[in-house]
């Protein structure tokens, strides 16, 4: 664990992969984001044609989503096993596969079904893209391009703008079907990786059985209770128990993962202060950062009457800019301690949050998106700088670990904290009500963005002869 990585590797400066295989190696997590989010518009065209009530089709989405918890369950062991670039290929391969099949559903069944196992095989393309590109055959000095930061955070704001531009070309089907030839493009490029990039296999890696079911079960329980938050309320057993119940089983097996010299997914990271304090803010900048996302659609659709194609285009700036934003901090990451630029982060998001103290059911949209854009930039400044803490100290062979360790927590955190957020707005009765449940949400995003500020002042530098190692997710 106290392995680190040399400013100037023996490659030095310069990387193996070429634009052309870079960015065919992010078509696998942009769509697998996306696909996220994109079902979403699609529940009502989905119910109308298949003849299914609401409540069954909103188990297309949280398939999805209990399926992939699964699934990055075994993620980190299946990489160190059989190798990184191999497993990436064979999940991008399915995942083409199950989209087409999601496109010709018969029935509500067939699509639970098949959505299920989308989520299940295409969980591993976020962290292993992402592990191959900061290891020491990725780009060169673990810094990630303006363009590929792009691609990967314009995914969750581009899923409810494509759904409903594909649905108003195609109908549904289309937001399933267009995964397949944008996936086959995506593993024609596949072939410009060089050979040997990514962690080699290691066929003397064993598999933790209890390790597996103590992480998947409680990650998907944990899941489950958030998704019926919403809906149900948190005072209804089938969210609060499951919930309990899922938590609990994660906290066990953190503590079985520590003394275990093969666990499911290694998490001796959180022993150091800096990774683990990473952890818990990113999980806030998460629910800071996506519960807009995934509120304000409901907002500008429902109290402003926008549509789903308006409301989108106005999600798109932020994306473009949170983007630019990440850059930006890397850059400045190298400048300015640690601690001070992530706490200048959350600041400037506790400030930009007052603006939801405002919103009213005449806000011009333009407004929206220029406070989501003003968010989105700090977001960008906070989240760089917290994977440089985390990363830095892991080893070449952890990485896989590593991502799925911050996947598994960003989800988690983030689901549970955007399913309360939902559950406060779902709460109004009247227009007024609803309005006024929003700006609540703002005082609440307010206080977490002062809780980060104030938790990164324990924030340390990662030691010297460490790169700072950047990853770009979001969800």
């Amino acid at each position: 664990m106290t392995t680190t990585r040399s400013a100037a590797h023996t490659r030095g400066t310069s990387s193996p992969l070429g634009a052309v295989a870079r960015y065919g190696l992010l078509i696998g997590p942009l769509l697998s984001m996306i696909d996220s989010s994109i079902v979403n518009v699609a529940v009502p065209d989905i119910a109308t044609e298949l003849g299914a009530d609401l409540k069954a089709v909103q188990w297309v989405v949280s398939g999805y989503l209990l399926a992939l918890g699964v699934s990055l369950s075994v993620t980190a062991y299946l990489a160190k096993r059989f190798g990184t670039m191999r497993v990436y290929t064979v999940s991008m391969i399915l995942f083409v596969v199950v989209s087409a099949g999601c496109a010709i559903a018969p029935n509500i069944e067939f699509l639970i079904a098949a959505r299920a196992l989308q989520g299940f095989v295409g969980a591993p393309l976020v962290p292993l893209a992402l592990s191959i590109l900061l290891g020491k055959d990725g780009i060169g000095g673990g810094k990630i391009p303006i363009s590929a930061a792009l691609v990967l955070f314009l995914a969750p704001a581009l899923g409810p703008t494509l759904g409903g531009l594909l649905i108003g070309a195609g109908g549904w089907r289309w937001i399933f079907l267009v995964n397949v030839p944008v996936g086959i493009i995506g593993l024609l490029l596949l072939v410009r990786i060089p050979k040997g990039i990514g962690a080699a296999p290691n066929p003397g890696i064993r598999f933790d059985p209890v390790g597996f079911a103590l992480l998947a079960v409680g990650l998907t329980a944990a899941l489950l209770g958030a998704t019926e938050g919403t809906s149900e309320g948190w005072d209804s057993p089938i969210s609060f128990l499951p919930l309990a119940g899922g938590l609990v089983l994660l906290v066990l097996y953190t503590f079985w993962a520590l003394r275990h010299a093969h666990p499911a997914v290694d998490v001796q990271m959180i022993r150091h202060k800096n990774s683990a304090l990473a952890l818990l803010l990113q999980v806030l900048c998460s629910v800071i950062a996506f519960g807009t996302v995934f509120l304000m659609p409901i907002f500008t659709q429902s109290v402003q009457g926008y549509s789903a194609v308006e409301t989108g285009l106005a999600l798109l700036p932020q994306g473009i800019i949170m983007g630019v934003g990440t850059v930006v901090g890397q850059k400045l990451s190298a400048r300015i301690p640690l601690r001070i630029l992530v706490a200048f982060g959350f600041v400037v998001l506790a400030i930009s949050s007052v603006f939801l103290l405002f919103l009213e059911q005449d806000t011009p949209l333009w407004g929206t998106a220029l406070m989501l854009s003003g968010r989105a930039i700090a977001i960008g400044f906070v989240t760089t700088p917290l994977l440089v803490a985390m990363l830095a100290p892991l080893p070449e062979d952890q990485l896989a670990d590593g991502n799925t360790l911050f996947n598994i927590t960003q989800r988690l955190g983030g689901s549970i904290g955007v399913s309360i957020l939902g559950s406060l707005v779902a709460g109004g009765t009247t227009l007024a009500a609803t309005i006024d449940s929003f700006h609540v949400v703002g005082w609440v995003l307010i206080g977490l963005a002062v809780l980060g500020a104030i938790v990164s002042v324990w924030l340390t530098e990662p030691a010297k002869g460490q790169v700072p190692l950047v990853s770009t997710v979001g969800e």
